[in-house]
């Protein structure tokens, strides 16, 4: 039968918690978890106090590997320690160490009072504590005590959420059984609402859409006034490049307008020129024609004054001549 596997599975686990109890006590044993795979079984145990667990050079954990496998059968175990972050908040941690100190001799109510108010203080939603025995010390009859803080479940399936563990103290005057349960911070029930937290996160949630709105709009603005930038910053271009393109058309008709007024200058300086040098050639003229032959003038006019001069000298010399031949 398949359910006697189960069984048989069930009850190797107890005797291995018991036995871990036994042997980690003083480091904080709380638990373990046994995880199987092909190759090895992996052995999980949370622990309070992790440094007494593993030993010096991980001593206590290579004999605790060897013994389960022979005492139990365990093929390949491997174990690994897992370390408690908050001890208060772990139900079976706190009972041990309750029970450790009403065994050392320690008064029952300032140890349940100090371990309440420790689990408060680490932030637990809701604590209860139930002591029955001898409570009242010797000759005494069996008491019963309960201590209670915060909110507690106590039916339904939401109990299971609720963190529970029992242990049972044997001091000198009798037996005390305690039974501690916590709810941890993390822990959501579904049936309770919280009005404050609701209103709260409606707030938040208003708050938060009005500053998106807000932020938004603003983005919207910062938009629409770089738009308007852009088109100035455009039109302003336009206009700079309308103005040069204006200059330059000015410059060019002032260029072409003194081109044409140096070409009409040039034009009518040599018309005076050519005026003046025909005028110069006239006077000339004028004054060769009215000029005598004796007068003293450049080398044309000398060479025609000396002509008449020849002739004379010609006409003398055919005279005398002329009476010679007489």
């Amino acid at each position: 039968m398949i359910e006697r596997i189960f069984i048989e599975q069930g009850m190797k686990k107890i005797q291995l918690e018991e036995y871990m109890k036994k042997n980690l006590n003083r480091a904080g044993f709380t638990g373990l978890q046994m995880v199987k795979t092909p190759l090895v079984t992996r052995i999980v145990l949370r622990v309070a106090r992790p440094g007494l667990a593993i030993g010096k050079g991980g001593q206590n954990i290579r004999t605790l590997t060897e013994e389960i496998g022979k005492r139990f059968g365990i093929d390949n175990p491997q174990i690994e320690i897992q370390d408690i972050k908050t001890p208060a908040l772990d139900s079976r941690a706190t009972v041990d160490k309750m029970v450790e100190l009403i065994e050392r001799g320690y008064s029952w109510k300032s140890v349940v009072f100090k371990t309440t108010r420790d689990i408060k203080e680490a932030g637990a939603q809701g604590v209860e504590m139930l002591l029955k025995g001898k409570l009242s010390g010797k000759g005494g009859r069996k008491r019963k005590h309960r201590v209670i803080d915060g909110y507690m479940k106590k039916a339904g399936d939401q109990v299971k959420l609720v963190d529970t563990a029992k242990a049972s103290a044997y001091p000198k005057a009798g037996a005390i059984g305690i039974t501690l349960s916590i709810i941890r911070p993390e822990i959501v029930f579904p049936d309770k609402v919280n009005i404050a937290a609701i209103i709260k996160e409606r707030k938040n949630a208003e708050k938060a859409a009005i500053e998106k709105a807000t932020a938004e709009a603003e983005k919207a603005e910062a938009k629409k006034e770089t738009s308007e930038e852009k088109e100035t910053k455009e039109k302003a271009v336009e206009v700079k490049e309308k103005t040069k393109k204006e200059d330059k058309e000015k410059k060019d008709e002032k260029a072409a307008a003194g081109k044409k007024e140096k070409a009409s200058e040039k034009k009518s300086e040599k018309k005076e020129k050519t005026k003046s040098g025909k005028e110069h050639e006239k006077k000339k003229k004028e004054e060769k024609a009215v000029k005598k032959p004796g007068e003293k003038h450049g080398k044309g006019e000398k060479k025609a004054a000396k002509k008449p001069e020849k002739e004379k000298k010609e006409k003398v010399e055919k005279k005398s001549e002329k009476k010679g031949k007489k």
